[in-house]
């Protein structure tokens, strides 16, 4: 399993999001491309998604942007991929209709327990923990650097 450039852009903005969510105030795109190096056109249509998703709400006007849509503790990764990505933890279809062999059942069977693996460690982080374990990076890095 890889984690795709949409994918990392998305929690990216979502996490600087999150950074912010104790302010209430909406970040502009601009903001979030210029904190997370991520191109301004590229994240519009991002945000786009999200907000249709219910991850991330839009404000208009001149002070408008982008919030959190919920609490940063309540929106998990797995949330996030299944928003853009399509995430879903059942079996493929293909199982109905082409018979399988011993072999590629057995091949399906060990690809879905590392599906639910996967699954399972996406859905117990959070934005907030991500938020932490950023925190906690940066002050092991600063404690580096004295």
């Amino acid at each position: 399993m890889e984690l795709s450039c949409k994918s990392e852009y998305a929690i990216l903005a979502l996490l600087e999001l999150a950074i912010h969510y104790q302010s209430g105030e909406p970040l502009q795109i601009r903001q979030i491309a210029a904190q997370q190096n991520i191109p301004d056109r590229y994240l519009e249509q991002l945000l786009a998604t999200l907000r249709r998703g219910g991850l991330v709400k839009s404000q208009r006007g001149s002070k408008g942007g982008y919030l959190l849509a919920r609490e940063p503790w309540k929106i998990t990764l797995f949330e996030i991929l299944s928003c853009l990505e399509g995430l879903d933890i059942r079996a493929s279809c293909e199982d109905d209709v082409n018979p399988k062999t011993v072999d590629s059942a057995v091949v399906e069977d060990i690809w879905q327990e590392a599906r639910h693996a996967a699954n399972a460690v996406l859905q117990k982080y959070t934005l907030a923990d991500l938020w932490e374990k950023r925190d906690s990076r940066r002050q092991l890095d600063i404690m580096y650097y004295i």
